[in-house]
């Protein structure tokens, strides 16, 4: 029998992606939920990267791993592999960029082309404390988010705000589908959830993740 590891001690594991263009903040919310720390000097990530932490959830232990996007969002080569068994995903647009708003779509279509439809999503539009600099109205990022059933928020990666939120909702919204799948009985399709303890196993995912490179067509 292995030995106890405190680590280990959750009562579900949830995949979470970060999806979004490059330079809308994504590396820095990651940094921000997971470790409280914010790099203004931050470069595009390079390889694979993705970081737990551990939240309760109506009584429950949830240890979410979140995945981000490695900067090969700018070679448009994000695999399969990335999406693999995630439940959850962060959205992010940054509210002074508008092009990276109007590219939200082809990143929804991408997801859900990839994912199990109950996945939870929520639309995070980054750097809120750049108010002199808005360039997406908080309406129309309601309004995009009302239209395709997504969860909204506005975040400051630099000040904090909204960040723990944001990723809490997901979480709970996570937990209470699939509580609700578990107790209907739903027989298969809530396959994609991961249940109580189950591991992800993600070295095959990173490994193929590796080989995409940063040089793929």
């Amino acid at each position: 029998m292995a030995g106890y590891r405190a680590e280990d001690d959750y009562d579900y594991l949830y995949k979470v992606v970060l999806i979004g263009d490059s330079g809308v903040g994504k590396s820095n919310l990651l940094s921000r939920f997971t470790k409280n720390e914010f790099n203004l000097e931050s470069k595009s990530t390079i390889g694979v990267e993705f970081a737990t932490r551990t939240l309760n959830v109506d009584g429950k232990v949830i240890k979410a791993q979140i995945w981000d996007t490695a900067g090969q969002e700018r070679y448009r080569a994000i695999t399969s592999a990335y999406y693999r068994g995630a439940v959850g995903a962060l959205l992010v647009y940054d509210v002074t960029r508008h092009a990276t708003f109007e590219n939200v779509d082809r990143w929804l279509k991408e997801l859900r082309n990839h994912t199990d439809p109950s996945i939870v999503v929520m639309l995070v539009g980054n750097k809120s404390d750049l108010r002199h600099l808005i360039a997406v109205t908080t309406e129309d990022g309601k309004s995009y988010a009302e239209r395709e059933s997504l969860y909204f928020m506005e975040t400051s990666a630099l000040e904090a705000t909204n960040v723990e939120n944001a990723f809490a909702e997901v979480l709970t919204q996570i937990y209470r589908t699939t509580s609700k799948k578990t107790v209907e009985g739903d027989d298969g399709s809530g396959a994609a959830f991961p249940s109580e303890g189950e591991k992800i196993n993600i070295k095959d995912d990173v490994s193929a993740l590796k080989k995409v490179g940063c040089c793929s067509a």
